[in-house]
């Protein structure tokens, strides 16, 4: 999911991760990404957010109502500014890209997330269970 109020680097995000079949959400706001996330969570394991988004909610407050209500989402922020040093404990683990980015960090990170996806490890974990009940 890329939450991104400016329009085109929004649309070079999803772009750069759609390459790599990812299937992306975007949205331009926190809250419009909390709606998305209240109904379809489950289908999310990446969040790369912009830390100034308009409305009240911004950023960092997205990301830390996404590590308490849905943890294995890996989020990473990104801003033009620097990051605050006063960050709570729940968002110093959660990863930091000033602007302009690197595609290719956002797409380490995205891979990052697929791998570490509990879903991805049930997944393997069915296949190779399924492996080894026809090797039997």
């Amino acid at each position: 999911m890329i939450v991104e109020d400016d329009r085109e680097l929004r649309a070079l995000a999803v772009a750069l991760l759609e390459e790599t079949d990812l299937r992306v959400v975007e949205a331009s706001s926190a809250e419009e990404a909390l709606r998305y996330l209240n109904y379809l969570a489950g289908d999310v394991v990446f969040l790369f957010a912009d830390v100034r988004l308009p409305c009240p909610m911004n950023g960092v407050e997205l990301a830390r109502t996404v590590k308490l209500r849905w943890p294995w989402i890996r989020t990473v922020l990104t801003s033009g500014a620097p990051l605050e040093e006063d960050l709570d404990k729940a968002l110093r683990d959660v990863p930091f890209m000033p602007k302009p980015w690197r595609a290719l960090e956002v797409l380490v990170q995205a891979e990052k997330a697929v791998q570490t996806s509990p879903f991805e490890e049930a997944a393997r974990r069915s296949h190779i269970h399924a492996l080894g009940a026809l090797r039997a």
